[in-house]
């Protein structure tokens, strides 16, 4: 496993604060600086009175959670703040202003950031490679020019050493789209350095460029394995016919790659050829169904599912009626349910009449991709989990309003299941139909008591979708549900309408500031846990024991994130996470825990903020899972390698410490015997 080479390489070592030596009263003054920047972050409320206190303050913490707190709000009145900054005397200060920067995204700060790269005085290599990364968020084609100057040197930075600022280019350029320098971005992927290499590959195939298909395809068989596994997971069919390649030379690569020495390539690999759907390649894919690393055998599994075959259908079968890990068995039965029907059904009877609800649900989902008919039996289980993957699955297999699955999916928006109405509620809103107005109404009225807002966001959307279906329909949803709604307590409801409803925006009022609920002591007390103390203090460790697997130690950022490590060593202390299952296992990418009822959609109730920094996800890190901004409260994941597009976006709050072989042990299902302090 790649453990922080691109990130590293490109960044220089992450800055953490200094505890630095303060009297008493000096410490109760930071303290007090501290607790109403963290309040009104908290909060998202732009007080920029208190925000301009802390930018100017003599101590450099509270500069540094001013324009973390500037920039994690929002509000793009921020900028002309946070610009001074880049020049402070503090250099931990400096850079997180450029990180702020890219948090906003203002096109109003790509000048003033270009100009300090290529100015005097000289930004240090590592606030120049965060500037970087703010433009390259920021976009635009006057960014792609300019990062297309760096790299062929027609834009002269002022930093002695260059090298951090052009590796951030080469890293961060996917992120520019069409605005991208894919032509200067070519000659590296030959560069003798590998890990220049990385940053070029990395970048081109996220952007699938098609004039990078054919270096793609010698990445292959390059001597680094994170460069191959990169090169292996961009060449599917889609982008191969994209670039006009041969089709069946990429795939030729790809069978080879399923056998490399290093298990990331072997997974991708499997991935992208998976997209061929090319049934004469499964006999090269069984063999990896005994492989010694499990999340090969599950992508293998996956694979087979895609690439069809009676050979491949009969080895499927064989795993799914054995005693391998659940993980892996519920992989197999659906992917068998795609290519072979009959023998689905001959080995998912055993699943459909298991006590284990998740086995039920992999029945009903394979059942869905097999083909659900007009009524199928997964409708009527006692368990709303195992009714929601089934209806996901077969909203996953059709488009549009199909009649059936409208039949199935109307009777459920009376469930008293939140999922299952989330989901049938997302069929329904295919169908458009005003005749469902009623019912949606009543089930977005009914949503106040559920612990998440799923439910009431897909009625919304449903209703959203009969509006606008024309003028008589717009005025019908108005007089029946918006007049007589009330303001939403959620403001993850009211923010929807912001972004899709003005109407019901103007009603329901703003999204923000929220009420968080904390008082000013409240505040006091997370900054004299994680940010006046010691790296020891505000960096705790937790355990988390899986059954039968082994123990994972995480060592939480809580100088990093604060309210983030505070909420979930909350959880923590009241046995939340104990005998959870992993929801979500992705080979390769990531392992997901946190959710009570064990299918994605659990919830404590509520959301915290997102407090997004400057950690990157190039080891395992800990990660707060979301559904969209600021919608975080107790689902996380691990990523079981780099995977640099999640930087900036999900709040990373803890890295996993000492060994990682158990990450590999994990399949979906296991049981988390405990999660505890250290």
């Amino acid at each position: 496993m790649n453990r922080g080479r691109l990130a590293c390489i490109v960044a220089g070592a992450l800055l953490t604060p200094l505890v630095t030596s303060r009297g008493a009263a000096q410490e109760q003054s930071v303290v007090e600086q501290l607790a109403p920047i963290l309040a009104v972050e908290d909060a998202r409320d732009f007080q920029a009175d208190v925000l301009r206190r802390g930018l100017v303050a003599s101590d450099s913490l509270v500069r540094r959670t001013a324009v973390l707190a500037a920039g994690r709000i929002g509000d793009l009145q921020a900028t002309p703040l946070i610009l001074p900054l880049l020049a402070d005397p503090d250099s931990t200060v400096r850079v997180a202003a450029a990180f702020a920067l890219g948090l906003l995204r203002d096109s109003a700060a790509a000048g003033p950031l270009m100009d300090r790269l290529t100015g005097l005085p000289a930004l240090d290599g590592t606030t120049a490679a965060e500037a970087v990364t703010a433009l390259a968020k920021i976009g635009g084609r006057t960014v792609g020019e300019f990062f297309s100057g760096v790299i062929s040197g027609k834009v002269t930075l002022s930093q002695d050493d260059r090298r951090p600022a052009l590796a951030q280019v080469l890293t961060e350029s996917w992120r520019l789209g069409a605005d991208a320098p894919v032509t200067g971005l070519l000659p590296f992927m030959d560069d003798t350095n590998p890990a220049t290499r990385l940053q070029a590959v990395y970048s081109l195939g996220r952007l699938q460029a098609p004039a990078a298909a054919n270096r793609l395809m010698l990445a292959l068989h390059d001597e680094d394995g994170y460069i191959r596994s990169i090169a292996a997971r961009a060449l599917g069919r889609e982008y191969v016919d994209s670039a006009k390649v041969a089709a069946s030379a990429a795939e030729e690569l790809l069978v080879r790659a399923v056998d490399d020495a290093n298990p990331q390539v072997r997974i991708n690999a499997l991935r992208a050829l998976e997209s061929y759907r090319d049934s004469a390649v499964s006999s090269r894919v069984i063999p990896l169904l005994n492989n010694s690393v499990l999340g090969v055998q599950v992508q293998a599994a996956e694979a087979l599912g895609r690439l069809g075959g009676a050979e491949g259908a009969r080895s499927l079968a064989r795993v799914a009626s054995g005693k391998g890990p659940l993980g892996l068995r519920r992989t197999a039965l659906v992917a068998l349910a795609r290519i072979d029907t009959s023998e689905f059904a001959r080995v998912a009877g055993a699943w459909r009449g298991s006590a284990d609800w998740l086995e039920r649900a992999a029945a009903a989902e394979g059942t869905a991709a097999a083909g659900p008919g007009p009524s199928p039996a997964f409708l009527a289980d006692r368990d709303g989990r195992v009714i929601a993957a089934g209806l996901q699955a077969w909203a996953d297999k059709v488009d549009g309003p199909d009649p059936a699955l409208l039949a199935a999916a109307r009777p459920l928006l009376a469930h008293r299941d939140a999922g299952v109405r989330s989901v049938a509620a997302d069929a329904v809103a295919r169908a458009a139909d005003p005749a469902d107005l009623p019912a949606l109404v009543r089930m977005y009225n009914a949503t106040g008591r559920d612990s998440f807002p799923d439910a009431a966001l897909s009625a919304l959307n449903a209703i959203m979708a009969i509006r606008g279906t024309g003028p008589a329909a717009s005025g019908r949803v108005d007089r029946e549900f918006l007049q007589n709604s009330a303001r939403p307590a959620n403001y993850l409801i009211r923010r929807w309408a912001e972004e899709r409803w003005p109407e019901a925006a103007a009603r329901w009022g703003p999204a923000y500031p929220i009420t968080t609920g904390r008082s000013l002591q409240d505040y006091r007390d997370v900054v004299r846990r994680y940010l006046t103390v010691a790296d020891s203090l505000a960096k705790p460790h937790v355990l988390i024991e899986t059954a039968g697997k082994g123990t994972i130690e995480i060592e939480l950022l809580g100088s990093d994130a604060p309210l983030t490590v505070d909420n979930f060593l909350r959880l923590v202390d009241r046995h939340f996470f104990d005998r959870n299952r992993w929801h979500r296992v992705v080979p390769n990418f990531v392992i997901q825990d946190g959710d009570p009822r064990g299918d994605g959609f659990g919830s404590p109730g509520g959301a915290i903020r997102d407090e997004i920094n400057r950690n990157r996800y190039d080891a395992p890190m800990l990660g707060m899972a979301l559904s969209g901004p600021d919608t975080g409260m107790s689902q996380w994941f691990i990523n079981l390698s780099a995977q640099p597009h999640l930087d900036g976006t999900y709040t990373v709050f803890g890295k996993v410490v000492g060994s990682v072989a158990t990450l590999s042990r994990i399949t979906q299902g296991d049981v988390i015997r405990a999660i505890a302090r250290k």
